[in-house]
């Protein structure tokens, strides 16, 4: 990081901002309607956050030179992973409650931790594959009270299929960060921010022959400004690691649950028990505690790494 522009107090403030339009445009998703395919909903997000992206890029006179890059490739797998981790997201906020979803989404860091080891060959000892069981033990708790299957109150099967997506979805996004730390060999991040948006919209174009429907303008308007939205997340996410390192950043990620709870009350009426507050802690525990033995061990952490949340 450019120690002249070190400004933690302002980088944490654009983190929080950029995680509080994340929760905004899932939020608008889940508004717009369950009945809207996937694929055209990821469209939607993907295209319509090309416009302020792209916007950004040019005044930052970054735009012709990012489209430049030597690794089509490594974006078209990067792409196509972080384009499939999306799409699940969105299935599983439209199908769970809001701060439920977002709070199994805080596996992503547990499955990070297995998909460097297994594709990387990443050396991970006892602390954290520990850290790793314990947050998937929180991800059982915030489920467990409706994983009462053959009783009334259980699981609906979009609700089974929502927390199956869900966690698929971090997974995913596990992936997608191994390919990041090594585009980043090669790429810049604003090159990749630019061909993960354009992959990811024609990725989602593709699913068009399997099942979109016509749009209601209230959906359309909604899915428009989710994208718009997200964008403005994107930008405002990549903006906070030039000011602040990833060990001071990181950890507020988890304000997400207090937007979501927040959304999810006044505009769904979904209010967190007991149950999903004590897993999420757990889960957020575990999390926090591999950044720190990250940050310990001094292993090497790109701030690409966090800049392409979807």
């Amino acid at each position: 990081m450019d120690k002249t522009v070190a400004n933690p107090a302002r980088g944490i403030a654009m983190k929080v901002m950029s995680i509080l339009l994340f929760i905004s445009m899932q939020s608008m998703v889940k508004l717009a309607g369950p009945g809207i395919a996937t694929g055209e909903i990821t469209f939607f997000r993907s295209f319509f956050a090309l416009v302020p992206i792209m916007v950004w890029l040019f005044f930052r006179g970054e735009l012709g030179v990012s489209f430049k890059t030597a690794n089509p490739m490594g974006h078209f797998y990067r792409g196509f992973i972080g384009v499939s981790s999306m799409a699940l997201g969105f299935y599983g906020v439209v199908h769970l409650p809001l701060p439920e979803a977002v709070a199994i989404g805080y596996a992503m860091p547990l499955f990070a931790v297995v998909a460097g080891a297994v594709l990387l060959g990443e050396d991970v000892r006892r602390y954290r594959w520990g850290a790793v069981f314990a947050g998937f033990i929180g991800v059982v708790i915030i489920v467990w009270p409706k994983l009462t299957l053959f009783e009334q109150g259980g699981l609906s099967p979009n609700e089974i299929s929502g927390v199956a997506a869900v966690l698929f979805s971090a997974a995913l996004a596990a992936v997608a960060m191994v390919h990041v730390r090594q585009l980043v060999r090669t790429e810049n991040t604003p090159t990749i921010v630019l061909y993960f948006s354009l992959s990811s919209a024609i990725f989602s174009l593709m699913t068009h022959p399997f099942g979109w429907n016509a749009l209601p303008w209230s959906s359309a308007a909604l899915l428009i400004g989710a994208g718009f939205v997200g964008g403005l997340g994107q930008i405002l996410l990549t903006q906070s690691y030039r000011f602040a390192d990833v060990s001071t950043i990181a950890p507020f990620e988890y304000t997400s649950i207090i937007w979501a709870t927040f959304f999810g009350y006044y505009l769904f009426g979904d209010l967190p028990g007991g149950t999903l507050l004590f897993g999420a802690a757990i889960v957020i525990g575990a999390g926090v505690f591999i950044l720190y033995r990250e940050t310990r061990r001094k292993v090497p952490t790109h701030r690409e790494d966090q800049t392409l949340t979807p």
